[in-house]
C-alpha cells in the first residue's frame, strides 16, 4: 500500500499529492510516469511524475478532477493508501546540450512542465517559462515556476491577469523580439502543442512536446497508447511521452483522444450517483 503523506488543494478541480513510494522515487526522474489503482476494483490510470523527494522516498502527482477515478482519487485523504503505484515508467526527458529554453505549459500541462523547467533551470539553462490558463482562478504552482526559471510570462485566456492571449502569443513575442531558443518543449492539451508546434517550425527550433494518450498497461503490451510519428506507428507508454512535435500527426491523436467520450460520460454519471456528487466538479 502507498500512503497519502500530504494531500494539498491547488483549486476547486485540481490536487497536489505526495504518496510515500521510496521504490518509485529512487529511480523517478523528469518526464517519467507512474500507473495507479486507488482500490482493488479501480481502473489503472497513468499520471506524470510532478516531483519526487529521494530522502523522503516520496512522488508528487498532481491530478484534475474530470472523471470517475480522479474524483475517487480525491476523496481520500492523508493518511489513506493507495491499492497500486506503479513507476517509473516511460523514457525520461533528455536535457543535453539545451542552452536557452522555452517550456511552455497549458491547463494542467503546467504541473507536467514545471519538473521540465526545474531541471533545466538547476543544470543551468536559461529557462523561460510560459504558461496559460482560462483565468486567473485557475492558475497553480506560480511560487514553484517563478523560483525553475529565468523569466516567467503567464497568458489567461480571458485577460484577468492583464495579459490576454494564449501561450503561442507570448512565444512568438519572444521569437519576434529575436530571442534564439536552441529547444522549445510545450506540454498541454494536444490542440495547443499543435499550434506551438506550427509555430516553431516557421522558425526552425526543435520542439519537444508531452504526449499523455489513453494508456492501460504501461509495457506497450496493450496498444492503446499507440500513435503515429514521423509516418511511424509509436507508444507513448514506452517510446515517450517525449516525442519530436513536428514529426507527430496531431489529426490522428486528437481523434483518437475523443474515442471514448461516452464511455467517459457514462463513468462520470456513474460516479455522481453513487456519491451525490456535481456533475462538472
Amino acid at each position: 500500500m502507498y500512503t497519502i503523506v500530504k494531500k494539498r488543494p491547488l483549486h476547486d478541480t485540481v490536487t497536489l499529492m505526495e504518496i510515500e513510494a521510496p521504490l518509485v522515487a529512487r529511480k523517478a526522474r523528469p518526464g517519467q510516469f507512474i500507473i495507479l489503482r486507488v482500490d482493488e476494483n479501480g481502473e489503472r490510470i497513468p499520471l506524470t511524475i510532478a516531483g519526487y523527494d529521494r530522502e523522503k522516498g516520496t512522488v508528487t502527482i498532481i491530478f484534475q478532477k474530470v472523471g470517475f477515478t480522479t474524483k475517487k482519487l480525491d476523496l481520500l485523504n492523508e493518511g489513506d493508501a493507495l491499492q497500486d503505484f506503479v513507476g517509473p515508467l516511460g523514457t525520461a526527458s533528455e536535457f543535453e546540450g539545451m542552452k536557452r529554453v522555452a517550456v511552455i505549459g497549458g491547463g494542467l500541462g503546467v504541473a507536467i512542465a514545471y519538473p521540465q523547467a526545474k531541471a533545466l533551470h538547476e543544470m543551468g539553462a536559461e529557462v523561460d517559462v510560459i504558461v496559460g490558463f482560462r483565468n486567473t482562478g485557475l492558475m497553480i504552482l506560480m511560487d514553484e515556476l517563478k523560483a525553475a526559471c529565468t523569466n516567467l510570462y503567464v497568458m489567461t485566456d480571458d485577460g484577468s491577469n492583464g495579459h490576454k492571449g494564449f501561450v503561442t502569443t507570448a512565444l512568438e513575442e519572444q521569437l519576434k523580439a529575436g530571442v534564439k531558443y536552441d529547444t522549445v518543449i510545450a506540454i498541454g492539451p494536444l490542440v495547443m502543442m499543435r499550434a506551438v508546434c506550427n509555430l516553431t517550425k516557421e522558425y526552425g527550433i526543435k520542439t519537444i512536446i508531452s504526449m499523455n494518450p489513453i494508456m492501460i498497461d504501461g509495457t506497450g503490451m496493450c496498444g492503446g497508447c499507440r500513435l503515429t510519428v514521423n509516418g511511424e506507428t509509436k507508444f507513448a507508454c514506452v517510446d515517450g511521452p517525449d516525442f519530436d512535435g513536428h514529426q507527430v500527426d496531431f489529426d490522428e491523436a486528437i481523434a483518437r483522444s475523443r474515442m471514448y467520450k461516452k464511455e467517459e460520460a457514462e463513468s462520470n454519471e456513474h460516479f455522481c450517483n453513487l456519491t451525490g456528487g456535481i456533475r462538472n466538479a
